[in-house]
């Protein structure tokens, strides 16, 4: 995995990290090929995914690869002007349902790949859901790791994304030319990218021809070569100093989904 040196300026640190890890073979494939090729640094696992064994099976083999959780919790899709649920794990509006399901989905985490997670996020942004933050920060602490967006430790962009906040595409958010920008953004200290790569031209999603321009993108020599002239530093999640994992972070944006949240910074959806 590609790493800088050679330069007097302040490190900066990306961890570019893809969500949606397991949710099918070829979206495992995409992942894998980001990991081995390109920029990738660390993925999240939806243990409740068809390929999720899978992922976790491969995931053991690179133990430099940071293995987060990536929550499911329900699907919205954006149908007539609204946000509509297609799917429902467990009711929103039943807090003590949506901890146990929580503790569940991290049980079946340990069970697959026989640790704890490196970092939690969630499907769709529902962690900023009022009934699952409390409980998603308060496993961040325990485990003492990273919940996205709510870190002063660990900045979010969401900006590498290929739909606006109605999931209309938009390619050139995922393009080399848009990624080199963000590079060329990015502040001293640590930030996570978050990605969406796969090889699943078939996949029943409307992001689904979005996943494999982010492949090309993510493992283009031209976006190596940058992270390697602009002295950036691949790096995994690392663990946390106890209470530092859920302070507010500044830096960041969750826009285009069900539970969208505006913070200040970049936009972006899972």
């Amino acid at each position: 995995m590609l790493k800088s040196s050679g330069s007097a300026d302040p490190p900066r640190r990306l961890i570019c990290n893809a969500d949606d890890f397991g949710l099918s073979a070829a979206t495992n494939g995409g992942i894998i090929q980001c990991r081995q090729e390109g920029i990738l640094t660390s993925a999240s696992l939806m243990v409740r995914a068809p390929a999720a064994a899978a992922a976790a099976q491969w995931a053991a083999g690179d133990p430099s690869l940071s293995l987060g959780l990536h929550v499911e919790l329900g699907e919205w899709e954006y149908r007539a002007g609204a946000w509509v649920q297609t799917t429902e794990v467990v009711p929103l509006d039943q807090p003590l349902a949506v901890r146990d399901e929580i503790y569940r989905q991290v049980d079946a985490f340990v069970k697959l790949t026989g640790n704890n997670p490196t970092h939690l996020d969630s499907h769709q942004h529902l962690h900023q859901r009022s009934s699952v933050k409390p409980v998603m920060r308060a496993l961040a602490d325990t485990l003492g790791v990273v919940l996205r967006g709510e870190s002063a430790v660990v900045r979010f962009c969401g900006a590498f994304f290929g739909a606006d906040e109605h999931l209309e595409p938009k390619p050139e958010n995922v393009s080399v030319a848009n990624l080199l920008q963000l590079l060329d953004r990015l502040q001293p200290g640590i930030t996570e990218m978050s990605c969406h790569p796969g090889l699943d031209s078939s996949l029943n999603s409307d992001y689904a021809a979005m996943r494999l321009l982010e492949v090309a993108t993510l493992c283009d020599p031209r976006i190596i070569q940058a992270i390697h002239d602009k002295n950036i530093l691949l790096v995994p999640f690392e663990p946390l100093p106890r209470g530092e994992s859920t302070v507010a972070n500044i830096e960041s944006v969750t826009r285009g989904s069900p539970a969208a949240t505006t913070i200040k910074g970049q936009t972006g959806r899972i």
